[in-house]
């Protein structure tokens, strides 16, 4: 199953279970409305014992909140979700229009690549099969022909094992940086399942003296954790954008007839680390936007495993793509 669709179905077990809101409503009402009757109650015992006219506005309060968790998946929910949902939309459609002119570069990218090598006799023969039997039709059968001849067996035959290697850590990378994204939507979309469920709870809870600010900072978690996936992909579509500059400044350098390309791919692989490490401080971005509490210990022990699977990440592509890569990444 492709990402997109982990992605999809992670929308999909949001949307199915906000119904048990309804479980937990039930449950909220009865607080709520015992806690009405305390404010209520409360309110009023204070204005008589002090000869002071009663202010009714005050306690409009714990009526609207119940009116709330009546229709939570409605007004609370349906409210929330329909203002964020632009948001969420515009930054994965700013994503998709950075994926696609990546992938059109590297497919024109690897193409000039492709024809640069042909154009370098030491190279050629490495790559293609034409130039490689070009190549031994030119030797004869003399001692010496036969120790060259097998020198290129060998030299080709290394050739394709590093390639294979090069490329399947390439893979491996990618396929670390499309799990830290479904590790921070999977997370999302359990924070926001817990949040809504038990959100008539908190509303409840928050009718009661010292407790108002309980409905404060469930509205402030929900947004920061809703706002995971727009900041996620606003974060991968800054990485595409500068992939896609190199890639172009690589296909100017290819354009030149001289100039002999390097297939090590090791800016891709250091840029594939860096969003590894980087998609898990997109809560600590949220955070800076709404600022909000809780789930700090828990993204902080997140955080600190991304930081430490970044370093042997980083530890193998140093001796993967040279020392100077090795020594950047410490």
């Amino acid at each position: 199953m492709e990402p997109t669709n982990l992605h999809e179905v992670l929308r999909s077990v949001y949307e199915e279970m906000m119904p048990m809101c309804a479980d937990m409503a039930a449950v909220a009402k009865g607080v709520a409305g015992l806690g009405a009757l305390f404010y209520v109650a409360v309110k009023v015992w204070q204005a008589l014992s002090r000869a002071e006219p009663i202010d009714l506005f005050p306690m409009l309060r714990p009526f609207a909140i119940g009116i709330c968790i009546m229709f939570f998946s409605t007004i609370v929910l349906g409210s929330i979700n329909g203002v964020l949902s632009p948001v969420v939309q515009g930054s994965h459609s700013m994503l998709e229009g950075q994926v696609l002119d990546l992938n059109e570069l590297q497919q024109k990218k690897d193409l000039l690549e492709r024809e640069a090598m042909l154009r370098n006799p030491e190279m050629a023969y490495l790559i293609s099969d034409e130039e490689f039997d070009k190549k031994l039709e030119e030797l004869g059968w003399s001692p010496s022909d036969l120790v060259t001849m097998s020198g290129m067996y060998i030299e080709r035959e290394m050739f394709a094992i590093k390639k294979d290697i090069r490329d399947g850590f390439r893979e491996f990378l990618e396929i670390l940086f499309q799990a830290a994204a479904l590790v921070i939507d999977t997370i999302r979309t359990f924070f926001l399942i817990v949040l809504s469920i038990l959100g008539p709870i908190a509303f409840a809870i928050s009718v009661w003296d010292g407790f108002q600010s309980t409905l404060t900072q469930w509205l402030t978690r929900y947004i920061s954790v809703y706002l995971w996936l727009p900041v996620a992909d606003m974060f991968s579509a800054i990485l595409a954008k500068i992939q896609s500059l190199i890639i172009e400044r690589d296909i100017e350098m290819l354009a030149d007839p001289n100039f002999i390309p390097d297939t090590s791919n090791t800016v891709y692989i250091i840029y594939m680390i860096i969003g590894i490490i980087g998609y898990f401080t997109v809560p600590t971005v949220t955070g800076w936007i709404i600022q909000a509490g809780g789930a700090g210990n828990f993204m902080r022990n997140v955080t600190q495993m991304a930081q430490k699977s970044g370093n042997v990440a980083g530890a193998t592509a140093g001796a993967a793509a040279g020392n100077i890569s090795g020594q950047l990444l410490k």
